[in-house]
Protein backbone atom coordinates (compact mmCIF):
# COMPACT_ATOMS: atom_id res chain seq x y z
CA UNK A 1 0.00 0.00 0.00
CA UNK A 2 2.89 2.01 0.65
CA UNK A 3 4.34 2.28 -3.10
CA UNK A 4 0.81 2.26 -4.16
CA UNK A 5 -0.37 5.77 -2.05
CA UNK A 6 3.48 7.31 -3.28
CA UNK A 7 2.26 6.87 -6.70
CA UNK A 8 -1.08 8.06 -6.47
CA UNK A 9 -0.88 10.84 -3.59
CA UNK A 10 0.11 13.98 -6.08
CA UNK A 11 -1.79 12.72 -8.64
CA UNK A 12 -5.29 11.85 -5.94
CA UNK A 13 -4.46 15.29 -4.00
CA UNK A 14 -4.86 17.88 -7.66
CA UNK A 15 -7.49 15.70 -8.90
CA UNK A 16 -10.00 15.48 -5.83
CA UNK A 17 -10.50 18.83 -5.16
CA UNK A 18 -11.20 19.47 -9.14
CA UNK A 19 -13.71 16.30 -9.37
CA UNK A 20 -15.66 17.27 -6.10
CA UNK A 21 -16.28 20.81 -7.71
CA UNK A 22 -17.27 19.64 -10.86
CA UNK A 23 -20.07 17.01 -10.18
CA UNK A 24 -21.31 19.55 -7.36
CA UNK A 25 -21.83 22.43 -10.19
CA UNK A 26 -23.05 19.53 -12.40
CA UNK A 27 -25.12 17.43 -10.37
CA UNK A 28 -28.80 17.98 -9.60
CA UNK A 29 -29.22 18.37 -5.49
CA UNK A 30 -30.23 15.42 -4.15
CA UNK A 31 -33.65 14.71 -2.42
CA UNK A 32 -34.32 18.01 -3.48
CA UNK A 33 -38.51 18.39 -3.20
CA UNK A 34 -38.42 14.84 -1.91
CA UNK A 35 -36.51 13.97 -5.51
CA UNK A 36 -34.51 10.83 -4.95
CA UNK A 37 -32.83 11.15 -8.35
CA UNK A 38 -29.15 11.81 -8.24
CA UNK A 39 -28.12 11.96 -11.61
CA UNK A 40 -30.08 13.22 -14.89
CA UNK A 41 -28.03 11.00 -17.03
CA UNK A 42 -27.72 6.98 -15.35
CA UNK A 43 -24.00 6.85 -13.70
CA UNK A 44 -22.22 3.45 -13.34
CA UNK A 45 -20.23 2.99 -10.03
CA UNK A 46 -18.13 -0.14 -9.43
CA UNK A 47 -18.45 -2.37 -6.39
CA UNK A 48 -16.12 -4.88 -4.27
CA UNK A 49 -18.72 -6.37 -2.83
CA UNK A 50 -17.46 -9.42 -0.26
CA UNK A 51 -19.49 -10.87 2.37
CA UNK A 52 -20.24 -14.31 3.79
CA UNK A 53 -23.70 -15.21 2.48
CA UNK A 54 -22.40 -14.07 -0.89
CA UNK A 55 -19.12 -13.45 -2.74
CA UNK A 56 -20.05 -10.64 -4.93
CA UNK A 57 -22.58 -7.98 -6.08
CA UNK A 58 -25.76 -8.98 -8.03
CA UNK A 59 -26.88 -6.71 -10.24
CA UNK A 60 -29.91 -8.36 -10.57
CA UNK A 61 -31.22 -8.04 -7.27
CA UNK A 62 -34.97 -6.62 -7.25
CA UNK A 63 -33.65 -3.91 -4.87
CA UNK A 64 -30.60 -2.87 -6.76
CA UNK A 65 -32.96 -2.19 -9.78
CA UNK A 66 -35.42 -0.61 -7.47
CA UNK A 67 -32.59 1.87 -6.59
CA UNK A 68 -30.98 2.36 -9.61
CA UNK A 69 -34.98 3.60 -10.71
CA UNK A 70 -35.12 5.87 -8.07
CA UNK A 71 -31.39 7.11 -7.97
CA UNK A 72 -30.00 6.81 -11.81
CA UNK A 73 -26.70 4.96 -10.09
CA UNK A 74 -26.17 1.31 -11.41
CA UNK A 75 -23.60 -0.75 -9.38
CA UNK A 76 -21.46 -3.03 -11.44
CA UNK A 77 -19.69 -6.17 -9.87
CA UNK A 78 -15.98 -5.86 -9.63
CA UNK A 79 -15.55 -7.81 -6.32
CA UNK A 80 -12.16 -9.23 -6.23
CA UNK A 81 -11.44 -12.97 -4.46
CA UNK A 82 -14.71 -13.73 -5.42
CA UNK A 83 -13.20 -17.74 -5.22
CA UNK A 84 -12.53 -17.18 -1.48
CA UNK A 85 -15.21 -17.29 1.01
CA UNK A 86 -12.85 -15.38 3.58
CA UNK A 87 -13.55 -11.12 3.32
CA UNK A 88 -10.28 -10.57 4.61
CA UNK A 89 -8.17 -12.62 2.18
CA UNK A 90 -9.83 -11.20 -0.72
CA UNK A 91 -9.58 -7.52 0.94
CA UNK A 92 -6.18 -8.22 0.79
CA UNK A 93 -6.32 -9.45 -2.63
CA UNK A 94 -8.17 -6.06 -3.58
CA UNK A 95 -5.85 -3.94 -1.82
CA UNK A 96 -2.26 -5.72 -3.52
CA UNK A 97 -3.99 -5.40 -7.36
CA UNK A 98 -4.14 -1.61 -6.81
CA UNK A 99 -6.73 -1.02 -9.35
CA UNK A 100 -9.55 -0.65 -6.68
CA UNK A 101 -13.28 0.15 -7.91
CA UNK A 102 -15.57 3.22 -6.66
CA UNK A 103 -17.13 1.43 -3.65
CA UNK A 104 -15.02 -1.22 -1.69
CA UNK A 105 -17.99 -2.68 0.80
CA UNK A 106 -18.94 -5.66 2.65
CA UNK A 107 -18.11 -8.02 5.33
CA UNK A 108 -15.16 -7.35 8.06
CA UNK A 109 -13.87 -3.51 6.11
CA UNK A 110 -13.34 -1.39 9.35
CA UNK A 111 -10.20 -2.18 9.98
CA UNK A 112 -8.31 -2.12 6.63
CA UNK A 113 -10.12 1.19 5.22
CA UNK A 114 -9.14 2.63 8.59
CA UNK A 115 -5.57 1.96 8.06
CA UNK A 116 -5.29 2.31 4.21
CA UNK A 117 -7.44 5.06 4.51
CA UNK A 118 -4.76 7.82 5.82
CA UNK A 119 -2.38 6.07 3.55
CA UNK A 120 -4.73 7.72 0.43
CA UNK A 121 -6.76 4.29 -0.23
CA UNK A 122 -9.74 5.35 0.54
CA UNK A 123 -11.78 9.05 0.38
CA UNK A 124 -12.25 10.27 3.89
CA UNK A 125 -15.91 11.31 4.52
CA UNK A 126 -16.39 14.18 6.56
CA UNK A 127 -16.74 16.77 4.76
CA UNK A 128 -18.29 15.04 1.87
CA UNK A 129 -21.32 13.41 4.38
CA UNK A 130 -21.33 17.14 6.30
CA UNK A 131 -22.03 18.71 2.39
CA UNK A 132 -24.02 16.11 0.39
CA UNK A 133 -25.22 13.32 2.55
CA UNK A 134 -27.93 15.35 5.15
CA UNK A 135 -29.52 12.03 6.23
CA UNK A 136 -26.02 10.14 6.83
CA UNK A 137 -25.40 13.28 8.74
CA UNK A 138 -28.44 13.47 10.74
CA UNK A 139 -28.10 10.23 11.98
CA UNK A 140 -24.21 11.45 13.12
CA UNK A 141 -25.70 14.33 14.82
CA UNK A 142 -28.03 12.34 17.04
CA UNK A 143 -25.20 9.73 17.74
CA UNK A 144 -22.02 11.28 18.26
CA UNK A 145 -20.82 8.02 20.09
CA UNK A 146 -20.80 5.69 16.72
CA UNK A 147 -18.98 8.37 14.49
CA UNK A 148 -16.24 8.75 17.12
CA UNK A 149 -15.95 5.00 17.06
CA UNK A 150 -15.47 4.70 13.37
CA UNK A 151 -13.02 7.56 13.25
CA UNK A 152 -9.55 6.45 12.30
CA UNK A 153 -6.32 7.28 14.10
CA UNK A 154 -6.02 10.49 11.53
CA UNK A 155 -9.38 11.78 12.81
CA UNK A 156 -11.22 11.25 10.12
CA UNK A 157 -13.76 8.24 8.66
CA UNK A 158 -13.81 6.54 5.68
CA UNK A 159 -16.64 3.65 5.65
CA UNK A 160 -20.42 3.86 6.41
CA UNK A 161 -21.43 1.18 8.63
CA UNK A 162 -24.15 -1.25 8.92
CA UNK A 163 -25.96 -0.02 11.70
CA UNK A 164 -27.63 -2.63 13.68
CA UNK A 165 -30.84 -1.47 15.30
CA UNK A 166 -32.73 -2.70 18.59
CA UNK A 167 -31.61 -3.91 22.00
CA UNK A 168 -31.62 -7.81 22.55
CA UNK A 169 -30.32 -10.64 20.47
CA UNK A 170 -30.08 -13.90 22.87
CA UNK A 171 -31.39 -15.00 25.86
CA UNK A 172 -31.48 -17.52 28.41
CA UNK A 173 -33.97 -20.58 27.43
CA UNK A 174 -35.47 -23.42 29.47
CA UNK A 175 -37.68 -26.60 28.59
CA UNK A 176 -40.44 -24.88 30.87
CA UNK A 177 -42.37 -29.04 29.96
CA UNK A 178 -39.13 -30.53 31.77
CA UNK A 179 -39.03 -28.00 34.44
CA UNK A 180 -42.98 -28.64 35.51
CA UNK A 181 -42.94 -32.34 35.09
CA UNK A 182 -40.03 -32.11 37.48
CA UNK A 183 -41.90 -29.75 39.58
CA UNK A 184 -38.86 -27.13 39.42
CA UNK A 185 -39.48 -23.26 39.15
CA UNK A 186 -37.07 -21.60 36.72
CA UNK A 187 -33.54 -20.65 38.28
CA UNK A 188 -33.13 -17.42 39.64
CA UNK A 189 -29.39 -17.48 40.60
CA UNK A 190 -26.13 -19.86 39.78
CA UNK A 191 -26.99 -22.51 42.55
CA UNK A 192 -30.78 -23.07 41.24
CA UNK A 193 -29.23 -23.24 38.02
CA UNK A 194 -26.82 -26.25 39.05
CA UNK A 195 -29.79 -27.77 40.86
CA UNK A 196 -31.84 -27.93 37.74
CA UNK A 197 -29.05 -29.08 35.32
CA UNK A 198 -28.42 -31.84 37.63
CA UNK A 199 -32.54 -32.69 37.76
CA UNK A 200 -32.58 -32.45 34.03
CA UNK A 201 -29.53 -34.96 34.05
CA UNK A 202 -30.93 -37.85 36.28
CA UNK A 203 -34.74 -36.67 36.55
CA UNK A 204 -35.53 -38.35 33.23
CA UNK A 205 -37.30 -35.15 32.07
CA UNK A 206 -37.65 -36.43 28.26
CA UNK A 207 -40.05 -39.72 30.21
CA UNK A 208 -37.79 -42.45 27.76
CA UNK A 209 -36.42 -44.24 30.51
CA UNK A 210 -32.24 -43.34 29.39
CA UNK A 211 -30.18 -41.07 30.99
CA UNK A 212 -29.72 -39.42 28.02
CA UNK A 213 -30.58 -36.02 28.22
CA UNK A 214 -28.09 -33.03 27.98
CA UNK A 215 -28.73 -30.49 30.43
CA UNK A 216 -26.88 -27.31 28.69
CA UNK A 217 -25.55 -27.24 25.11
CA UNK A 218 -25.37 -24.66 22.61
CA UNK A 219 -25.12 -24.25 18.55
CA UNK A 220 -21.76 -22.37 19.07
CA UNK A 221 -19.37 -23.45 21.45
CA UNK A 222 -18.59 -19.89 22.68
CA UNK A 223 -21.74 -19.78 24.91
CA UNK A 224 -20.23 -22.11 27.20
CA UNK A 225 -17.06 -19.59 27.64
CA UNK A 226 -20.34 -16.77 28.39
CA UNK A 227 -21.22 -18.87 32.04
CA UNK A 228 -18.66 -17.03 33.23
CA UNK A 229 -20.71 -14.28 33.56
CA UNK A 230 -22.00 -16.61 36.41
CA UNK A 231 -19.16 -15.87 38.78
CA UNK A 232 -18.92 -12.18 37.82
CA UNK A 233 -15.99 -13.10 34.88
CA UNK A 234 -16.95 -11.45 31.52
CA UNK A 235 -15.76 -13.51 27.98
CA UNK A 236 -16.23 -10.59 25.56
CA UNK A 237 -16.99 -6.84 25.22
CA UNK A 238 -18.86 -7.05 22.18
CA UNK A 239 -21.52 -8.90 20.31
CA UNK A 240 -18.24 -10.69 19.01
CA UNK A 241 -17.24 -13.56 21.07
CA UNK A 242 -13.65 -13.68 22.67
CA UNK A 243 -13.44 -9.31 22.57
CA UNK A 244 -11.74 -7.45 24.51
CA UNK A 245 -13.59 -5.11 27.08
CA UNK A 246 -13.12 -2.11 29.23
CA UNK A 247 -12.93 -2.08 33.08
CA UNK A 248 -14.99 0.31 35.06
CA UNK A 249 -11.60 2.32 35.88
CA UNK A 250 -11.72 2.98 31.76
CA UNK A 251 -9.01 0.30 30.91
CA UNK A 252 -8.93 -2.06 27.83
CA UNK A 253 -7.86 -5.49 28.72
CA UNK A 254 -8.61 -8.84 27.43
CA UNK A 255 -11.53 -10.70 29.58
CA UNK A 256 -9.45 -14.39 29.13
CA UNK A 257 -6.24 -12.83 31.38
CA UNK A 258 -8.39 -11.85 34.54
CA UNK A 259 -8.29 -13.80 38.08
CA UNK A 260 -12.62 -14.14 37.63
CA UNK A 261 -12.16 -15.56 34.66
CA UNK A 262 -9.55 -18.25 36.14
CA UNK A 263 -12.22 -18.68 39.17
CA UNK A 264 -15.07 -18.97 36.72
CA UNK A 265 -13.67 -21.50 34.26
CA UNK A 266 -13.00 -23.95 36.97
CA UNK A 267 -16.37 -23.94 38.17
CA UNK A 268 -17.08 -24.46 34.17
CA UNK A 269 -14.69 -27.59 33.89
CA UNK A 270 -16.28 -29.00 37.18
CA UNK A 271 -20.14 -28.65 35.37
CA UNK A 272 -18.78 -30.20 32.02
CA UNK A 273 -16.93 -33.18 34.56
CA UNK A 274 -20.52 -33.72 36.13
CA UNK A 275 -22.28 -33.89 32.62
CA UNK A 276 -23.93 -30.64 33.09
CA UNK A 277 -22.93 -29.30 29.94
CA UNK A 278 -22.78 -31.23 26.54
CA UNK A 279 -19.95 -33.75 26.54
CA UNK A 280 -19.97 -32.17 22.57
CA UNK A 281 -20.01 -28.92 23.16
CA UNK A 282 -16.95 -28.56 21.05
CA UNK A 283 -17.83 -30.55 18.13
CA UNK A 284 -21.88 -31.19 17.66
CA UNK A 285 -22.06 -27.54 15.68
CA UNK A 286 -24.69 -25.39 14.27
CA UNK A 287 -27.00 -28.35 14.24
CA UNK A 288 -27.09 -28.61 18.41
CA UNK A 289 -30.38 -26.93 18.52
CA UNK A 290 -32.30 -28.66 15.76
CA UNK A 291 -30.81 -32.23 16.84
CA UNK A 292 -31.21 -31.91 20.94
CA UNK A 293 -34.61 -29.91 20.19
CA UNK A 294 -35.93 -31.95 17.95
CA UNK A 295 -35.02 -35.14 19.65
CA UNK A 296 -36.39 -34.32 23.30
CA UNK A 297 -32.97 -34.54 24.43
CA UNK A 298 -31.87 -30.62 24.91
CA UNK A 299 -32.93 -28.49 28.28
CA UNK A 300 -31.44 -25.48 28.11
CA UNK A 301 -29.11 -22.70 26.10
CA UNK A 302 -28.09 -18.89 25.60
CA UNK A 303 -29.40 -18.15 21.92
CA UNK A 304 -31.24 -15.78 19.60
CA UNK A 305 -34.82 -14.74 20.74
CA UNK A 306 -36.53 -14.82 17.10
CA UNK A 307 -34.60 -17.84 15.81
CA UNK A 308 -35.17 -19.96 19.33
CA UNK A 309 -38.75 -19.31 20.21
CA UNK A 310 -39.88 -20.72 16.90
CA UNK A 311 -39.12 -23.92 17.55
CA UNK A 312 -42.45 -24.25 20.02
CA UNK A 313 -44.10 -23.98 16.90
CA UNK A 314 -42.15 -25.99 14.80
CA UNK A 315 -41.85 -29.33 17.13
CA UNK A 316 -45.43 -28.84 18.60
CA UNK A 317 -46.57 -31.99 16.76
CA UNK A 318 -43.11 -33.87 17.54
CA UNK A 319 -42.90 -33.33 20.69
CA UNK A 320 -45.82 -33.72 23.27
CA UNK A 321 -45.61 -30.60 25.50
CA UNK A 322 -42.72 -29.18 24.29
CA UNK A 323 -42.54 -25.85 25.67
CA UNK A 324 -39.06 -23.90 25.04
CA UNK A 325 -39.21 -20.78 27.65
CA UNK A 326 -36.84 -17.58 27.79
CA UNK A 327 -36.15 -16.55 31.32
CA UNK A 328 -33.98 -14.03 32.65
CA UNK A 329 -30.21 -14.72 33.37
CA UNK A 330 -29.78 -16.26 36.74
CA UNK A 331 -28.09 -14.31 39.09
CA UNK A 332 -24.38 -14.26 39.68
CA UNK A 333 -22.59 -15.46 42.90
CA UNK A 334 -22.60 -11.69 43.41
CA UNK A 335 -26.18 -11.44 43.04
CA UNK A 336 -25.72 -9.92 39.66
CA UNK A 337 -28.02 -10.48 36.42
CA UNK A 338 -26.53 -10.26 33.61
CA UNK A 339 -27.02 -10.28 30.22
CA UNK A 340 -23.77 -9.64 28.54
CA UNK A 341 -24.96 -9.87 25.03
CA UNK A 342 -26.33 -7.22 23.01
CA UNK A 343 -26.58 -5.81 19.68
CA UNK A 344 -24.27 -4.19 18.89
CA UNK A 345 -25.16 -0.39 17.54
CA UNK A 346 -22.40 -0.58 14.55
CA UNK A 347 -20.99 -3.08 12.87
CA UNK A 348 -17.33 -3.43 10.85
CA UNK A 349 -18.66 -3.93 7.63
CA UNK A 350 -20.19 -0.96 5.28
CA UNK A 351 -18.79 0.32 2.42
CA UNK A 352 -15.74 3.22 1.55
CA UNK A 353 -15.41 5.04 -1.70
CA UNK A 354 -12.11 4.42 -3.08
CA UNK A 355 -9.37 7.14 -4.35
CA UNK A 356 -9.95 5.98 -8.08
CA UNK A 357 -13.89 7.21 -7.55
CA UNK A 358 -14.08 9.87 -10.07
CA UNK A 359 -17.65 10.81 -8.80
CA UNK A 360 -17.00 11.34 -5.01
CA UNK A 361 -19.99 13.26 -4.39
CA UNK A 362 -22.65 11.27 -6.35
CA UNK A 363 -21.16 8.43 -4.40
CA UNK A 364 -21.56 9.97 -1.27
CA UNK A 365 -25.45 11.15 -2.40
CA UNK A 366 -25.72 7.54 -3.14
CA UNK A 367 -24.80 6.33 -0.03
CA UNK A 368 -27.81 8.61 2.16
CA UNK A 369 -29.91 7.73 0.25
CA UNK A 370 -30.25 4.81 1.72
CA UNK A 371 -30.64 6.27 5.10
CA UNK A 372 -33.98 8.02 3.32
CA UNK A 373 -37.30 7.03 4.57
CA UNK A 374 -37.57 5.56 0.83
CA UNK A 375 -33.84 3.59 0.96
CA UNK A 376 -34.42 2.70 4.08
CA UNK A 377 -37.20 0.59 3.61
CA UNK A 378 -35.44 -0.98 0.65
CA UNK A 379 -32.51 -1.93 2.14
CA UNK A 380 -34.92 -3.47 5.06
CA UNK A 381 -38.10 -5.24 3.04
CA UNK A 382 -36.78 -5.22 0.06
CA UNK A 383 -39.10 -3.95 -3.22
CA UNK A 384 -42.68 -2.57 -1.85
CA UNK A 385 -45.61 -4.32 -3.85
CA UNK A 386 -43.36 -7.47 -3.99
CA UNK A 387 -41.89 -8.36 -0.74
CA UNK A 388 -44.26 -5.76 1.57
CA UNK A 389 -46.88 -3.20 1.40
CA UNK A 390 -47.53 0.03 3.40
CA UNK A 391 -50.19 -0.46 5.23
CA UNK A 392 -51.34 2.49 7.92
CA UNK A 393 -47.78 4.33 8.00
CA UNK A 394 -45.88 0.88 8.60
CA UNK A 395 -43.98 -1.32 5.87
CA UNK A 396 -45.92 -4.87 6.70
CA UNK A 397 -44.55 -8.02 4.69
CA UNK A 398 -46.68 -9.59 2.34
CA UNK A 399 -48.90 -12.93 4.02
CA UNK A 400 -46.51 -15.22 1.59
CA UNK A 401 -42.87 -13.94 2.85
CA UNK A 402 -44.04 -14.39 6.58
CA UNK A 403 -45.68 -18.27 6.49
CA UNK A 404 -42.91 -18.93 4.12
CA UNK A 405 -41.08 -22.16 4.56
CA UNK A 406 -37.73 -19.77 3.84
CA UNK A 407 -36.77 -17.87 6.90
CA UNK A 408 -37.64 -14.21 6.35
CA UNK A 409 -33.80 -12.71 6.44
CA UNK A 410 -32.82 -15.55 3.66
CA UNK A 411 -35.62 -14.11 1.25
CA UNK A 412 -34.70 -10.86 2.06
CA UNK A 413 -30.76 -11.43 1.20
CA UNK A 414 -31.62 -13.19 -2.00
CA UNK A 415 -33.74 -9.97 -2.83
CA UNK A 416 -30.68 -8.01 -1.75
CA UNK A 417 -31.82 -6.48 1.03
CA UNK A 418 -30.27 -6.97 4.62
CA UNK A 419 -27.11 -7.43 2.69
CA UNK A 420 -23.31 -5.91 3.87
CA UNK A 421 -23.57 -2.32 2.45
CA UNK A 422 -23.45 0.75 4.83
CA UNK A 423 -27.69 1.28 5.70
CA UNK A 424 -29.52 1.71 8.98
CA UNK A 425 -31.30 -1.38 10.46
CA UNK A 426 -34.97 -1.02 10.90
CA UNK A 427 -36.03 -3.57 13.63
CA UNK A 428 -39.51 -3.71 12.53
CA UNK A 429 -38.29 -6.10 9.96
CA UNK A 430 -37.28 -8.52 12.47
CA UNK A 431 -40.22 -8.14 14.93
CA UNK A 432 -42.90 -8.91 12.32
CA UNK A 433 -41.56 -12.72 11.96
CA UNK A 434 -40.58 -12.93 16.11
CA UNK A 435 -43.21 -15.14 17.75
CA UNK A 436 -45.25 -14.44 20.64
CA UNK A 437 -42.98 -16.27 23.22
CA UNK A 438 -40.05 -14.05 22.21
CA UNK A 439 -41.79 -10.95 21.93
CA UNK A 440 -42.91 -11.86 25.90
CA UNK A 441 -39.56 -13.00 26.42
CA UNK A 442 -37.76 -9.77 25.01
CA UNK A 443 -40.01 -7.49 27.16
CA UNK A 444 -38.84 -9.21 30.22
CA UNK A 445 -36.06 -8.41 29.59
CA UNK A 446 -36.71 -4.88 29.17
CA UNK A 447 -38.45 -4.82 31.96
CA UNK A 448 -34.91 -5.48 33.67
CA UNK A 449 -31.19 -3.66 34.00
CA UNK A 450 -29.64 -6.04 32.46
CA UNK A 451 -27.11 -4.99 29.79
CA UNK A 452 -24.00 -3.86 30.25
CA UNK A 453 -22.11 -1.47 27.90
CA UNK A 454 -19.94 -2.17 24.77
CA UNK A 455 -16.51 -2.07 23.48
CA UNK A 456 -16.92 -0.49 19.82
CA UNK A 457 -13.39 -0.98 19.19
CA UNK A 458 -10.35 1.11 18.39
CA UNK A 459 -8.33 2.36 15.12
CA UNK A 460 -4.84 2.40 15.13
CA UNK A 461 -2.41 4.00 14.09
CA UNK A 462 0.24 2.58 11.91
CA UNK A 463 2.48 1.77 14.71
CA UNK A 464 -0.11 0.18 16.88
CA UNK A 465 -0.92 -1.75 14.32
CA UNK A 466 1.86 -3.59 13.63
CA UNK A 467 2.30 -4.52 17.61
CA UNK A 468 -1.14 -6.04 17.29
CA UNK A 469 -0.58 -8.29 14.25
CA UNK A 470 2.57 -8.98 15.28
CA UNK A 471 1.25 -10.31 18.76
CA UNK A 472 -2.38 -10.60 18.93
CA UNK A 473 -2.92 -13.71 16.33
CA UNK A 474 -0.61 -16.33 18.21
CA UNK A 475 -2.07 -14.82 21.71
CA UNK A 476 -5.58 -15.25 20.28
CA UNK A 477 -5.23 -19.28 19.80
CA UNK A 478 -3.03 -19.80 22.29
CA UNK A 479 -5.91 -18.63 25.01
CA UNK A 480 -8.46 -20.35 23.17
CA UNK A 481 -6.59 -23.72 22.90
CA UNK A 482 -6.00 -23.48 27.21
CA UNK A 483 -9.73 -22.57 27.92
CA UNK A 484 -11.02 -25.81 25.56
CA UNK A 485 -8.25 -27.79 27.25
CA UNK A 486 -8.98 -26.84 30.86
CA UNK A 487 -13.21 -27.14 30.24
CA UNK A 488 -11.92 -31.01 28.64
CA UNK A 489 -10.14 -31.86 31.70
CA UNK A 490 -6.86 -31.39 30.37
CA UNK A 491 -5.49 -29.40 32.85
CA UNK A 492 -6.29 -27.54 35.85
CA UNK A 493 -6.62 -24.25 35.63
CA UNK A 494 -6.07 -23.12 39.00
CA UNK A 495 -2.60 -25.23 39.00
CA UNK A 496 -1.74 -23.92 35.76
CA UNK A 497 -2.77 -19.85 36.12
CA UNK A 498 0.57 -18.65 37.18
CA UNK A 499 2.39 -20.35 34.01
CA UNK A 500 -0.54 -19.24 31.85
CA UNK A 501 0.30 -15.96 32.72
CA UNK A 502 3.71 -15.86 32.15
CA UNK A 503 3.09 -17.73 29.04
CA UNK A 504 1.01 -14.35 28.07
CA UNK A 505 3.30 -11.86 28.76
CA UNK A 506 6.40 -14.04 26.84
CA UNK A 507 3.87 -13.87 23.86
CA UNK A 508 3.42 -10.23 23.82
CA UNK A 509 0.38 -9.39 25.81
CA UNK A 510 1.14 -6.77 27.76
CA UNK A 511 2.54 -5.07 23.93
CA UNK A 512 -1.26 -5.78 22.82
CA UNK A 513 -3.23 -4.33 25.93
CA UNK A 514 -0.48 -1.04 26.03
CA UNK A 515 -1.54 -0.52 22.19
CA UNK A 516 -5.13 -1.32 22.71
CA UNK A 517 -5.10 1.60 25.31
CA UNK A 518 -2.87 4.06 23.98
CA UNK A 519 -4.96 4.09 20.52
CA UNK A 520 -8.24 3.76 22.94
CA UNK A 521 -7.55 7.01 24.88
CA UNK A 522 -6.82 8.91 21.55
CA UNK A 523 -10.37 7.33 20.40
CA UNK A 524 -12.70 7.88 22.93
CA UNK A 525 -10.91 10.23 25.93
CA UNK A 526 -9.48 13.18 23.62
Amino acid sequence: MTVLRKREETMRKFTLASVIMATTALTTPAFADDHLKIVDEPLELTIHLHWPRQQGYNENFPVEKAAREMTGIYLKDATAGRNSTDSMEAMNLLIAQGNMPDIVGGHRIRQPVNQYGPEGAFLPLNDLVAEHAPHIQAFWDAHPELQQAITAYDGNYYYIPYLPDGMFGRAWYVRQDWLDKLGLEQPQNVDELHDVLVAFRDGDPNGNGRKDEVPFFAREWEEVIRLVTLWDARSTGSDTFHDFYVTDDGKVVHPYAQDGYRDAMSHIAEWYAEGLIDAEIFTRGSSARDYLLSENLGGMTHDWFASTSGYNAALKDKVEGFDFKPFLPPASVSGVRMEEHRRTPLKPDGWAISYMNEHPVETIKYFDFWFTEEGRNLSNFGVEGETWDMIDGEPIFKPEVLNSDKPVNTQMYEVGAQIYRGYWMDYRYEWQWTDEDAREGIKLYEANDLLVDQFLGVSFNEEEQSVYDKYWPSLYTYMLERQQAWILGSGDIEADWDSYIQTLDKMGYSQVIEVMNSAYQRQYDE
